[in-house]
């Protein structure tokens, strides 16, 4: 008897154990799986219907893509669709604004991208084609 109580005594220090490890263990945020296969490299960012020359930037981590009105500023980021073909976000930048951006993927090398919200208190609506144009 005394060898019934001592195992089910281990088993429960045990269950113990790893239940701990569990609650701490922390939550993984999904990938953005429309970035997977992306090029790495120069691409142009043009308003979408513009004849213009658009503007270049060097995509090496394509999340950048996410907040384009704020730049590098630090925000948190919420993940509203994510797919291989469409990813939506929604983005605070505390002080600086926040935003909902959302990317289609055409292929590995053309996106569309459609981003809204505030940017220092001043509401902002961009359309753009993103299109790799090169090395960087």
């Amino acid at each position: 008897m005394m060898k019934g109580k001592k195992l089910i005594k281990t088993v429960s220090i045990f269950a113990a154990i790893l239940s701990g490890f569990a609650i701490a263990a922390p939550a993984q945020t999904p990938g953005m799986v429309l970035f997977d296969g992306l090029m790495s490299g120069e691409w142009t960012l043009k308003p979408r219907g513009s004849s213009g020359a658009g503007k270049k930037v060097c995509l090496g981590n394509p999340e950048m893509l996410l907040q384009i009105q704020h730049g590098s500023a630090n925000c948190t980021r919420y993940v509203i669709e994510n797919s291989p073909k469409k990813l939506r976000v929604s983005y605070k930048c505390g002080a600086a604004g926040h935003g909902v951006t959302e990317i289609k993927r055409e292929s590995s090398s053309l996106v569309q991208i459609s981003s809204q919200g505030f940017r220092n208190s001043d509401p902002f609506s961009v359309d753009f084609e993103g299109r790799r144009t090169g090395s960087c």
